[in-house]
């Protein structure tokens, strides 16, 4: 099939990394390996920060009126594409794009990784989401990679068609290497962007101020526009403890992880955290804090450790115990390798998508 894919938030080709820029990425490379011919159907980002930008919105929808003929002037007097696929829809990123042309060409829509919270019915925000609940009853079907998000769908729209697809990785990379864990080295791989992120790094140094007297380092990959706040959250230890590593490539994020010994991320507000797959993948047991889509990718006491919400001293003990029990340690990372490459495949997430397609379009 000749599929059109968009994604409001952030486009695949975006220069920026991120964790939405690269579930983007797989889910049209999963799609490539079925076959499929699938192109980038626009570039337009409808982003917006806060609920009280109406103009923001106004001004979205006057550039999507735009785009939305630009796009039927390419398929005018040729065939259309088969499918209209888009990922990520949601109250700070609506589509604005697929519904109308998939209407006009008369081809199915999909959303993926749509997401509705009552919480969010503010101002602008609130529009976003009653287009939102259109789309995900006119859609095909709405694909979903948590049961979080399947229930909160189900729940604002009971109508709407939902499939569940799990979070999943190309583990390809980090097969290739070798883990070589260093004692005691911790990891982590974040970008340091307000809200959840710098929350999760201040979490972070606080509970690792809780265990000082044991000899562990840190390294951190990750850069962002909070780099002053973070390390001042982690200005009590000293430079010997902190590696600071900025932002890495692919391949230099393999080599870290080949090295660590345990992956810590209290993980706060994460949609689901790519980053824990990768590092499983790569054979590091994880401690991150049960809270969001974190349970989704890291199993408890199977692949890692989780502890409650907003316990430093739980999220402690936990790093505490991985540091020091190699037995446990070995035992976790073994299983989350296997976890991350065998159930979390893209193999295997093309074959769940090629049954999904199977039943609502062919």
């Amino acid at each position: 099939m000749k599929i059109l894919f968009y994604s409001p938030l952030k486009s695949p080709n975006h220069p920026v990394p991120s964790g939405d820029r690269l579930m983007a990425r797989l889910i049209i490379r999963a799609l490539g390996l079925l076959g499929h011919d699938v192109a980038v159907a626009s570039e337009m980002r409808s982003f917006m920060r806060s609920p009280d930008m109406p103009d923001a919105l106004d001004e979205n929808k006057a550039q999507a009126a735009r785009e939305i003929e630009r796009i039927m002037t390419v398929f005018s007097g040729q065939k259309a594409p088969d499918l209209w696929f888009t990922y990520h829809p949601y109250y700070k990123a609506p589509d604005l794009l697929g519904p109308a042309v998939s209407g006009r060409l008369g081809i199915p829509l999909i959303n993926a990784e749509a997401s509705y919270s009552t919480r969010r019915n503010l101002g602008v925000w609130k529009q976003s989401q009653d287009m939102l609940l259109e789309s995900l009853d006119a859609a095909t079907v709405n694909l979903c990679f948590t049961r979080r998000d399947m229930d909160g769908l189900q729940a604002a729209a009971p109508g709407a068609r939902l499939e569940l697809i799990p979070p999943f990785i190309d583990s390809t990379p980090y097969g290739a290497l070798t883990p070589s864990p260093e004692p005691m080295r911790l990891v982590i791989v974040a970008m340091m962007r307000p809200g959840d992120k710098l929350s999760s790094y201040r979490a972070l140094a606080e509970s690792l101020s809780r265990i000082a007297d044991l000899p562990w380092t840190l390294s951190i990959a990750g850069d962002g526009e909070c780099r002053q706040e973070v390390e001042a959250a982690f200005a009590l230890f000293g430079p010997d403890r902190i590696e600071w590593l900025g932002a890495l490539s692919e391949d230099a994020v393999g080599a870290l992880l080949a090295r660590g010994s345990v992956f810590v991320w209290p993980g706060h507000g994460e949609a689901y955290g790519l980053a824990y797959l990768e590092a499983q993948a790569m054979g590091l047991p994880v401690v991150a804090e049960a809270i969001a889509g974190v349970p989704e990718v890291v199993k408890h006491d199977r692949t890692g450790l989780l502890t409650p919400p907003g316990d430093p001293e739980a999220l402690a003990a936990a790093m505490a115990r991985l540091l020091t029990d190699d037995a446990l340690r070995s035992r976790l990372g073994q299983q989350a390798r296997r976890f991350a490459t065998e159930e979390r495949s893209i193999a295997g997430a093309a074959e769940a998508l090629r049954r999904i397609l199977d039943r609502y379009v062919r």
